[in-house]
């Protein structure tokens, strides 16, 4: 096995781990489409919308999950044989995960926009990850109590640090294969902000929706 069918069958093993849509499965659970309710997205902020902050809990850690799981899943299939390019295995196996959960076929291409994928990848990617989400989400929701911001800021977060990582030599790998995983990265975030295109509208005339915690379905 060639490291080229290696990148794709991660692709393809993060795909069907994202097609895992927690909001939908827990939505129905509920009686509900959810899909049907609120801004339509199968996520973590339509569900903590619709259903209370319980749910959307619920929906975060199942999604956040499914894409460690993923990686952990990959990380032993191929992690000990090409173990010089394993933060590629990990990203690639990310996208895919994000690719599944965005576009899954079985609904039709239409599914959440990946943000709690993506931190769930943060955390099995590298630990230093973890501080730089927890950070770059928490910071400006709390602050503004806009999820989109937030959710933008990690991924600001995610290709800067991933460069200045790579950079550093952390990874271990060849100046090419770093080219790789930044150009993964930058192709990462500009799916997020294409996903998240209606909300950049909404937060630059100032009609974004902010959304409480505790206080279900208040308008910001």
């Amino acid at each position: 096995m060639n490291v080229i069918t290696v990148r794709a069958l991660c692709l393809i093993i993060g795909y069907l781990f994202g097609m895992v849509q927690t909001a939908f499965f827990y939505g129905k659970l509920k009686g509900i489409d959810i899909r049907k309710h609120g801004s339509g997205n199968a996520g973590t902020t339509n569900t903590l919308r619709v259903l209370g902050t319980g749910a959307g809990f619920v929906v975060l850690i199942g999604d956040m999950l499914k894409c460690i799981l993923a990686i952990l899943f990959t990380d032993l299939l191929f992690g000990s044989r090409f173990p010089e390019i394993v933060y590629l295995i990990r990203i690639y196996t990310a996208a895919g995960c994000v690719i599944g959960h965005d576009f899954p076929f079985y609904m039709n291409f239409k599914g959440g926009k990946g943000i709690a994928c993506t931190a769930g990848y943060l955390c099995a990617f590298h630990p230093a990850f973890i501080p730089m989400f927890l950070i770059a989400f928490l910071v400006p929701f709390l602050i503004t109590h806009y999820v989109s911001l937030g959710s933008l800021c990690i991924y600001t977060g995610f290709v800067i640090q991933t460069v200045i990582m790579g950079q550093l030599g952390i990874f271990g790998m060849t100046q090419g294969e770093l080219i790789e995983l930044y150009l993964i990265a930058i192709l990462m975030a500009a799916l997020a902000f294409w996903q998240h295109r209606a909300n950049v509208a909404r937060l630059l005339s100032r009609s974004e929706r902010k959304t409480y915690l505790f206080k279900k379905n208040q308008e910001g």
